[in-house]
């Protein structure tokens, strides 16, 4: 018997890809082969010059419910180099989309547990569905959110941390928001407009703008604000401005029209 895809792939013509976690009988927790599907495709879009965006959603009821627990104890019995080894993947994976060249957004609906959070915090935009729960659920299990704890305090900050990886308690969509895990919170049928609505602002951006500016706030984020570090800035903002992504921004807006890289439905 074929084994179901774990991660499934699809661009449509605007450039906009939708991976789907694709193991819903069981909440699409993840095992090795998801792990090391994501990897794969995430590897193979980052070159993908016509893309603009990824869209990280799960297939069924959930957008992704931990790890695959009958999984996790076989790495329990596996030798020491291997458990490493898949550990490494996941932070691996977790990275790849965290830095993944264009912008991403995932669509949580249902349970976000474990490593659902983390792959949901790693992406640049998210939105959840009124009634998505989320939870921090490793210490529940004996075990830690090691990989993700570092783009965690990042997102929520240490504080908001601490009370949900420490108790291990699942929290709603709405105070996802409050403590800023999500963007945005929509009612489960309106999840898709609200995603589209956010897509469409992306789609009008310039590609090799936004992939900049996404690669300074990260920079920005870790770096010490220096006098070497601004001038930086200051060299990428003159640079930038003197490029042909430029001159069709600004020609495209003088003239009232469309970009030439957006591409409607």
């Amino acid at each position: 018997m074929t084994e179901t895809n774990p991660v499934l792939c699809a661009i449509d013509r605007r450039g906009i890809a939708t991976l789907t976690l694709n193991r819903p009988e069981i909440g699409n927790a993840y095992n090795g082969a998801l792990i090391a599907a994501l990897g794969s495709v995430l590897a193979r879009l980052a070159s993908e010059k016509a893309l603009h965006a990824v869209v990280l959603r799960g297939a069924g009821r959930h957008f992704q419910a931990g790890a695959d627990l009958s999984f996790l104890e076989s790495l329990r019995r596996a030798s020491p180099e291997e458990n490493l080894d898949f550990s490494r993947r996941t932070a691996a994976a977790i990275a790849a989309l965290q830095h993944f060249p264009r912008p991403t957004l995932a669509l949580v609906r249902g349970g976000c547990f474990g490593g659902g959070v983390g792959l949901s915090s790693a992406c640049d935009i998210a939105i959840a569905a009124e009634d998505a729960l989320f939870a921090i659920s490793e210490v529940r299990w004996g075990i830690t959110p090691a990989p993700i704890i570092p783009l965690l305090v990042a997102r929520v900050g240490a504080r908001a941390l601490s009370r949900y990886a420490l108790s291990g308690e699942r929290f709603g969509a709405a105070e996802a928001l409050r403590i800023g895990l999500v963007h945005e919170v929509a009612p489960a049928e309106r999840l898709e407009a609200s995603a589209e609505r956010v897509l469409e602002s992306v789609l009008k951006a310039a590609p090799e703008a936004v992939a900049t500016t996404k690669r300074l706030i990260a920079e920005a984020g870790a770096a010490p604000d220096t006098p070497a570090f601004r001038e930086r800035l200051a060299v990428e903002a003159a640079s930038r401005r003197l490029l042909p992504e430029a001159d069709e921004g600004f020609q495209s807006f003088a003239e009232k029209r469309s970009p030439a890289w957006y591409s409607a439905r």
